[in-house]
């Protein structure tokens, strides 16, 4: 029997244990966000040292993703996939035991680790079980748990730390892990797999472990240490430059590189990943500043912001199956550019909104987009895959997975950065214009009762809240015009777009 004819007994079983494992790693990447100020009050350290809670995990994260091809060749697909999914079991009840700080980073950066293959194996696996025609339903399915899993980790995370404690943030993937080790090895436990024993490049490791490791920290601590005002940011990042120039200069030439960058020689690969880097990343920055704007200057609880954005995966559960089922009878790219308009374009209602915005009309805007993300992930990911040979499927999927991750974080920080810069900027400008000799002013004055410094200080209220709104706006402006220009991106992809089967040979 060759590697591509195995299928398991239950298809169905199979996509639910695969499945299930991505989403519990995918819903941990946002889960420990809402439950920093209790975890860091919980462990008596500041919510500055907190943040590493989140950077240890998203570091060690970074790194092991680009290892995902290496090391299944070395293993064996499903042996990778399994022990990386109780490892994670494994480091989470660790997580939730931890009674220091120090212990619990340990114990995130590790989980961190060993949740790096997961996603990109199950993209592997998917691929790799599913016949030809029903490969955009696996794609399409994994996109689902891509969009809904970082909706509910917020508002599960705020829910079960109010209601629980914060450890059963980390106690909960034990028994969706074990319940989706058992199923996958039970289905995937005979699947044959060819191991090859490669060498081990020690020195594009140590030049990863180091450029992204530290890039990762640059981005994280960035806007809190006031970037390339702190020595730290400045020699970081330089170290952090140069380890990746040299890690790209090495790989290109090492015999058995560990990060197999050879594969951006293959078109749709390069225009793919590109497209998916940055469509993720616009998307990231989308979710990470509205609850942002709506829980600092519309007074929204965590909870009620994550409500307000979770809309966005309403679509995408219904949508996606139908995507993955009928996807391969389109070109490809008519579907990421519809994604890119969509997106793009709810982008421009956000440049719409203003102070007064209610609920239904925010939540609107993301069911609205949700069309978009439903459209999105599928057809980039069989783009970026198409042209690869079966055997590089895994390198492909991890690369591309570690890049798009990378991605985030970066819109993270820009994010962040760009808007309290702009908001900084406009409330500068909109203050300039409250003096005391100013008619409009001393009218609002008159209103409140005379000027006083209380009064004064009610109007400073407002033109913040006004010079974040204006920060808001053009930041939303920025990503629609961006959205617009990944749809000539992805056109320069090329046809056909079938995903081959990991491990044999593609039809």
């Amino acid at each position: 029997m060759s590697d591509n004819a195995f299928r398991p007994a239950s298809m169905l079983l199979a996509t639910i244990g695969i499945s299930l494992a991505t989403f519990m790693q995918v819903l941990d990447t946002t889960i420990a966000n809402v439950a920093l100020p209790t975890i860091a009050g919980n462990l008596g350290v500041s919510s500055e040292q907190g943040t590493w809670v989140i950077t240890s995990f998203a570091v060690c994260n970074a790194i092991a993703l680009p290892l995902t091809g290496w090391m299944a060749r070395r293993f064996g697909e499903v042996k990778l996939f399994l022990a990386a999914v109780m490892l994670f079991v494994i480091t989470s009840f660790l997580c939730g035991i931890a009674r220091s700080m120090p212990e619990l980073v340990l114990f995130r950066a590790l989980q961190g680790f060993v949740a790096g293959p997961l996603y990109p194996m199950a993209q592997t696996l998917l691929l790799a079980i599913f016949p030809t025609a029903k490969r955009g339903m696996a794609l399409a399915l994994l996109a689902m748990v891509t969009v809904v899993a970082p909706i509910i980790g917020p508002i599960a995370g705020g829910w079960i730390t109010d209601n629980y404690s914060w450890p059963w943030i980390f106690f909960i993937n034990v028994p969706i892990g074990v319940f989706a080790c058992l199923v996958v090895w039970s289905q995937l436990g005979k699947r044959p797999e060819k191991i090859v024993h490669q060498p081990i490049d020690y020195v594009g490791l140590s030049l990863l472990v180091i450029g992204v490791g530290l890039l990762q920290v640059v981005l994280d601590k960035g806007n809190d240490l006031d970037w390339f005002e702190s020595t730290f940011i400045q020699v970081g990042g330089a170290v952090a430059v140069v380890a990746l120039i040299a890690l790209v200069i090495w790989e290109l030439t090492d015999k058995h590189p560990i990060v197999n960058l050879s594969l951006f020689r293959y078109r749709n690969f390069s225009f793919g990943t590109l497209a998916l880097v940055l469509g993720y990343s616009g998307f990231f920055g989308i979710n990470l500043l509205l609850p942002q704007w709506l829980q600092t200057q519309l007074g929204y609880t965590p909870v009620w912001a994550g409500l307000a954005a979770a809309p966005i995966g309403l679509l995408p559960v219904f949508l996606s199956p139908l995507v993955g089922r009928f996807a391969h009878k389109v070109d490809m790219r008519l579907l990421s550019g519809g994604s890119f308009l969509v997106i793009g374009a709810s982008c421009f209602m956000r440049a719409t909104f203003n102070t007064e915005v209610d609920y239904r009309h925010i939540a609107e805007v993301q069911v609205f987009m949700g069309l978009g993300i439903a459209l999105f992930f599928m057809p980039t990911t069989s783009i970026l895959l198409s042209s690869l040979p079966p055997k590089d499927i895994a390198d492909g999927s991890g690369l591309a997975t570690f890049l798009r991750v990378l991605g985030g974080s970066f819109a993270s920080s820009l994010t962040t950065w760009i808007w309290q810069r702009r908001a900084d900027l406009h409330h500068a400008q909109l203050a300039e214009h409250v003096t005391a000799y100013d008619p409009a002013t001393q009218q609002y004055l008159q209103q409140l009762g005379g000027a006083s410094t209380a009064h004064y200080a009610q109007i400073d209220k407002i033109v913040e809240s006004q010079a974040y709104m204006l920060s808001t706006v053009e930041y939303f402006t920025l990503l629609g015009w961006m959205f617009f220009g990944l749809i000539l991106i992805i056109w320069l992809a090329k046809p056909p777009f079938t995903a081959k089967a990991a491990g044999g040979g593609g039809h």
